[in-house]
């Protein structure tokens, strides 16, 4: 069961915690306990007292329109639907394609712990017809529209490499987002390598992202992608692993900006911490994937705190010897904690204080303020 702290990703703890929480709300006791039964969707209504015909209500017991999140995203033909989400565990694959912008996800419980959508595909799970799902198909969900919003949602994959040894494919991605205006408030999104895949739709398409008092855990390359992306008030957990023996254990992010975009990823006032040996993880290593290898990938990382966990004399690693971190654009300003103690000055490159003035929100998003949405 997952605490307040975070323990690491574990596909029955997490799971049994949820279905618990979604089931507790879901269901009464008894007849007579039947009045003081809470509401599944709390002060969103119910569909007996819609608020607007284009919101719709998923409820795993069958009190709303649908029981999955999939056939509700399929009802939402169209733009500005807004789904409210009962608490549960929902075992499913979900798409939202192009063709449903400005769609919004509700945890109506407002406790992201409650509401889970989970599966467990990775990358090198062999699929029905034959092959591989690959890094983009193992995604538990995939956003592609743009203006998508999600607050108080779990998302989660639950692929363990304990349980597959014969599986060399161990991306498992929880959520890749490719839309633009792509907001997220007080999410979860759990997984081990590549959890988070913040993206965008095609290589000269500049996707804005922003991610809001949210939680992140991971291992490997666990936050990466091509994305606009800003983290503001995040908690990046890196896990710890039983199947190495040395460091380093992983690394927080990957991003594969465009050489073409100036503005990659932005993590300001978070934290990272760590449940492995200290300095057993770094903090980045830039991604050239082989469909681009013209990335310059750029991530800045300002006024956050390094916890332990983060090796702080050499804090950036190399994917490929071709593509050295220190061709890259990455950059850190007025970080706080063990992990960020500059010991070695050329293996952490800084900002200036001008410099720093021009790695905003503001700057990295433009005339989207999702923040104003919190």
């Amino acid at each position: 069961m997952l605490s307040q702290h975070h323990r690491p990703l574990s596909r029955r703890g997490f799971l049994v915690a949820s279905a618990t929480a979604g089931a507790a709300l879901a269901l009464a006791s008894g007849p007579a306990r039947a009045a003081a039964r809470p509401r599944p969707f709390g002060r969103y209504g119910s569909p007996a007292a819609r608020p607007n015909p284009r919101t719709l209500y998923v409820h795993p017991g069958g009190a709303g329109d649908f029981t999955t999140v999939r056939d509700a995203v399929a009802a939402a033909r169209g733009s500005g639907y807004t789904l409210v989400i009962a608490p549960g565990a929902y075992r499913e694959t979900v798409a939202v394609d192009v063709s449903r912008p400005d769609l919004t996800w509700i945890g109506a419980s407002e406790n992201p712990r409650d509401v889970v959508i989970v599966y467990d595909n990775a990358a090198g799970t062999p699929k029905p017809g034959g092959g591989t799902y690959g890094t983009t198909g193992s995604a538990t969900t995939t956003v592609q529209a743009d203006g998508f919003t999600a607050r108080w949602i779990t998302f989660a994959n639950d692929w363990l490499r304990a349980d597959h040894p014969d599986i060399t494919g161990t991306q498992a991605v929880a959520i890749k987002v490719q839309g633009d205006r792509s907001a997220f408030h007080h999410c979860r999104f759990l997984g081990h390598q590549d959890t988070l895949y913040a993206d965008s739709m095609a290589l000269a398409v500049f996707a804005r992202q922003y991610f809001s008092h949210c939680y992140v855990e991971g291992d490997v390359d666990f936050v990466f992608g091509r994305a606009t992306a800003v983290f503001e008030h995040c908690h990046f957990r890196t896990l710890n692993r039983t199947d190495l023996a040395a460091a380093p254990y992983g690394f927080v992010f990957a991003p594969s900006t465009a050489g073409a975009n100036p503005l990659g990823y932005l993590v300001t006032r978070s934290r990272v911490s760590s449940e492995a040996p200290d300095a057993f993880y770094k903090l980045a290593r830039p991604w050239v994937p082989s469909s681009d290898t013209t990335a310059r990938p750029s991530l800045t990382v300002r006024d956050t705190h390094l916890g332990p966990g983060i090796d702080a004399v050499a804090p950036y690693a190399n994917m490929s010897n071709s593509f050295p971190w220190q061709s890259m654009r990455f950059a850190e300003y007025r970080n706080s904690g063990p992990g960020a103690e500059i010991t070695v000055p050329e293996n952490r490159p800084r900002l200036t204080r001008e410099q720093a003035g021009s790695a905003t929100r503001v700057a990295y998003l433009g005339d989207w303020a999702p923040w104003k949405e919190c």
